[in-house]
Order: C-alpha cells, then sequence, then structure tokens
C-alpha cells in the first residue's frame, strides 16, 4: 500500500513554470513506478507523465512533451513533476499516481493539487 500526497499547485501566468511534488509513504516506494495525471474541468482524467523506480523509463503525453519533466528522489520518497512553458490549457487538477510499471501506473492515487494557468 503507497499513500500520496501533492503539493506545489497553484495560479501561474501563461508562459511560467509550477513545481508539484508528492510525497509518498511506505517502505517500498523504490519499487514502485510513479507518475502524474490530470483532469480538466468536465472531462476524464489523463495521463501526463511516469517515470519507472530506477528512473531509467520516462513517458510524457504528447501534450507535455518538451513542457514537463518527471524526476524522482528515492531517498526522500518523492516525485517531482516540472512544468514549464505553462498553457491555459494545463490548467487541471493534477494527480499523482503509483504502480507496478509505467504501463500499470495507476494503481494508487494521491488526492490531488490544482493548477491554475491564466493572467
Amino acid at each position: 500500500q503507497v499513500q500520496l500526497v501533492e503539493s506545489g499547485g497553484g495560479l501561474v501566468q501563461p508562459g511560467g513554470s509550477l513545481r508539484l511534488s508528492c510525497a509518498a509513504s511506505g517502505r517500498t516506494f523504490s519499487t514502485y513506478a510513479m507518475g502524474w495525471f490530470r483532469q480538466h474541468p468536465g472531462k476524464a482524467r489523463e495521463f501526463v507523465a511516469a517515470i519507472s523506480w530506477g528512473s531509467s523509463s520516462v513517458h510524457y503525453a504528447d501534450s507535455v512533451k518538451g513542457r514537463f519533466t518527471i524526476s524522482r528522489d528515492n531517498a526522500k520518497n518523492t516525485v517531482y513533476l516540472q512544468m514549464n512553458s505553462l498553457k491555459p490549457e494545463d490548467t487541471a487538477v493534477y494527480y499523482c499516481v503509483a504502480g507496478a510499471s509505467v504501463a500499470v501506473v495507476n494503481t494508487y492515487w494521491g488526492q490531488g493539487t490544482q493548477v491554475t494557468v491564466s493572467s
């Protein structure tokens, strides 16, 4: 079992940056693949990024490639999402997820953090 708590969301202007963090509980954090999903108002949740337990495999949605970077620090039980060149369409609730692999990364979910991109 893994418990996930996100932080770092907020209001940012278009073109700005934010870094989301996700703190995980549990001694087996380093064995889980981690990732981020997001949910736009009125829409289904969608995949954003995922990273394998050893950081050797990283995947991004096409909509965020080149702008977002996922990373993890297993010593701190934390995964990050650095978001640059933010656009209004990035406005969403962002969820941290964990799972057995990058292919099945959304077994466990955090409570979500709101990101709003607006001038």
